[in-house]
């Protein structure tokens, strides 16, 4: 396929393409051409990743496939009013672009799989199971970053175009994101859980998360929300212990939330809430997760 591709240079992005490269033929939306090159240095050299400004484009004839991952980091910095306004619109404002760019094709690709989160469903208590038909939302920032993102994406859909919102909870990565942050103070046996340990991540290995786009992309019933998580969500306080554990380092401390308050302000919601997400969508497709236990992907990742 010719896929468009945004947000390609992040974490997700990256791993996706050189996972793929020799599948399909991508084309990378950035304002930056030094920074794909940095990132797909011998992909480009070798013709499998295009660099593409997307103010150059009228229409996405050419494409079979969007993948949009765009989107200002969430947790990077504290959530001050401009924060908060970059961190919409840096989702919102392209994903408007390609659906405009959508309604102004002639042959519209017929995939569109575009970004979210679990943040859409807000903070939930830890009994409370979520699968892509749960309606009884939290209203909070997260919320509306995701919902108002969704909306946008799914005017995308089309009798030519079925559109597939990627609903993504905590990736598990040797190579940033959330461990990312978490590795040094937890290699210093300083890490530990967050508060009272007992509210619900859902996370998923990296691995999973790439080879479950692709299944995504291959499987034309699939349309709508898809959650991105491992069948087996855990405990903030697991979490932690497995971490721990797969670094051969001790979890005994506790960071208090109000040290995480002063430290994170509102955005500390995001470590001190959760939600029990189940991937019902992709389970039922028939995806087969590679990393069910949390020990399991921990394992796997400390020996990268």
């Amino acid at each position: 396929m010719n896929i468009l591709f945004t947000g390609a240079t992040g974490l997700i992005g990256q791993a996706f393409i050189k996972r793929y490269a020799n599948h399909h033929q991508f084309y990378v939306v950035s304002r930056s051409a030094k920074k794909v090159m940095e990132a797909f240095n011998d992909l480009v050299q070798a013709g499998r990743v295009t660099h593409v400004d997307i103010a150059s484009l009228t229409d996405l004839n050419k494409f079979d496939a969007v993948i949009n991952l765009a989107g200002e980091p969430i947790v990077d910095k504290r959530w001050s009013a401009k924060q908060k306004q970059r961190i919409c619109h840096s989702r919102w404002d392209i994903t408007q672009q390609l659906v405009d760019l959508c309604h102004a094709s002639t042959q519209p690709p017929a995939h569109f799989l575009s970004g979210s989160a679990i943040g859409v469903y807000g903070r939930q208590s830890a009994d409370t199971l979520i699968n892509e038909t749960f309606t009884k939302f939290h209203e909070e920032f997260s919320r509306d970053i995701c919902q108002q993102w969704e909306d946008i994406a799914s005017q995308a859909a089309s009798e030519s175009t079925r559109v597939c919102l990627l609903r993504t909870g905590v990736v598990l990565s040797a190579n940033g994101g959330a461990l990312g942050k978490m590795r040094l103070p937890f290699s210093l046996g300083l890490g530990g859980p967050v508060s009272s340990g007992q509210q619900i991540m859902s996370w998923i290995h990296i691995d999973d998360m790439v080879a479950g786009i692709a299944h995504v992309l291959d499987t034309d019933t699939i349309q709508g929300p898809v959650n991105f998580t491992a069948p087996k969500p855990v405990s903030n306080k697991t979490f932690s212990q497995s971490y721990a554990k797969s670094l051969g380092r001790p979890c005994i401390f506790t960071v208090p939330k109000l040290s995480l308050r002063v430290l994170m302000g509102e955005s500390a919601d995001l470590l001190l809430y959760g939600q029990k997400v189940l991937p019902d969508v992709l389970s039922a497709s028939g995806y087969q997760f590679q990393f069910e236990d949390v020990d399991v992907a921990f394992a796997a990742l400390a020996q990268k």
